[in-house]
């Protein structure tokens, strides 16, 4: 669901002292946090994510996947 728009972007004071400030998913990414490295919580683990231009408009989360990729077992051959 979206935000309303009188609201503004969900952003938040982040500390500047921390080496990779820890993020919210639902962080949307403007001009001025462009070039930050941050830690972003995958479900799992924290991820680092460097922000660029491409990335504005959109929320951190998009960029860090929850799920685990798939990948089918090889079978071994019968001798």
């Amino acid at each position: 669901m979206k935000r309303s728009k009188w609201k503004g972007p969900f952003t938040k004071k982040y500390d500047v002292t921390a080496k990779l400030p820890l993020l919210a998913r639902d962080y949307e990414i403007t001009s001025y946090v462009i070039g930050l490295t941050c830690n972003v919580h995958s479900g799992k683990k924290l991820v680092a994510l460097t922000l660029t231009d491409d990335m504005i408009g959109h929320k951190i989360g998009e960029f860090v996947p929850t799920r685990a990729k798939f990948e089918f077992k090889k079978k071994k051959k019968k001798k």
